[in-house]
């Protein structure tokens, strides 16, 4: 069930960021935002296998459309993912000593980051669903959108506009909430899909071959000579 997979990945990574802020508390540290990123992974791996409908072709006969499953997974998934973000940077926050000088980083770059890592991971899952390796959709989802993920983070080019800094807060916001409406973008692209796949075409032959599957050959048959008589009889 993708719920199950989508509630074990938030509660286990919350679950990871309070050992760590444990941990923190008992050596006075505290926690920064790559904790907060980190323990969101899980979360973003269980987002993969939320657009999977293993009754898509069944759906598809109805006269309800067949993205209307995957969205209101996606509508559901949205505030528990939300409240998820929420509580981690509550715990976060929560290391940090409340007379400590200077103020605290802005938490909306954060969010801003996690929703366009969410958005990709969505848009990766919605493209694999509808290839021929539609029932590994999540196994492949998860590793292409980390490596889109790392890409983005890593190089050079888009470091520039993605991390702060050197970007500024503004601008790491901007760019990730427009990564996030591409994504989303071409995600409601790919739920739109009418999965060209599962159509079989047949082809009307004029003959069919008397061995093996009997499958269209394109061949003629032979005209029966006159008077002659069907055999069997």
């Amino acid at each position: 069930m993708p719920w199950i997979t989508l509630l074990t990945g938030c509660l286990a990574g919350t679950f990871f960021l309070g050992v760590l802020a444990h941990v923190a508390g008992a050596s006075y540290g505290t926690l920064n935002q790559a904790s907060v990123r980190l323990a969101f992974l899980p979360a973003i791996a269980a987002l993969a296998f939320l657009l999977r409908a293993p009754f898509r072709p069944l759906t598809q006969a109805t006269p309800v459309p067949a993205w209307v499953v995957p969205a209101g997974h996606l509508l559901l998934a949205a505030p528990v993912l939300a409240v998820t973000c929420w509580a981690q940077l509550r715990i976060m926050a929560h290391t940090v000593p409340p007379h400590t000088l200077g103020h605290p980083p802005a938490a909306y770059p954060v969010i801003a980051q996690l929703t366009g890592w969410c958005a990709i991971t969505v848009a990766c899952a919605a493209c694999v669903d509808r290839a021929r390796y539609a029932d590994l959709g999540g196994a492949i989802a998860i590793p292409v959108s980390f490596a889109a993920i790392a890409l983005a983070w890593y190089a050079p080019v888009t470091s520039r506009f993605l991390i702060e800094p050197p970007a500024s807060a503004l601008g790491v916001t901007t760019a990730w909430y427009a990564i996030a409406a591409a994504a989303l973008t071409l995600t409601g692209a790919a739920m739109a899909d009418r999965w060209h796949r599962y159509s079989r075409h047949l082809r009307v032959e004029r003959g069919f071959s008397r061995r093996g599957s009997g499958r269209p050959t394109g061949e003629l048959p032979e005209p029966a000579a006159a008077g002659a008589r069907p055999a069997g009889r």
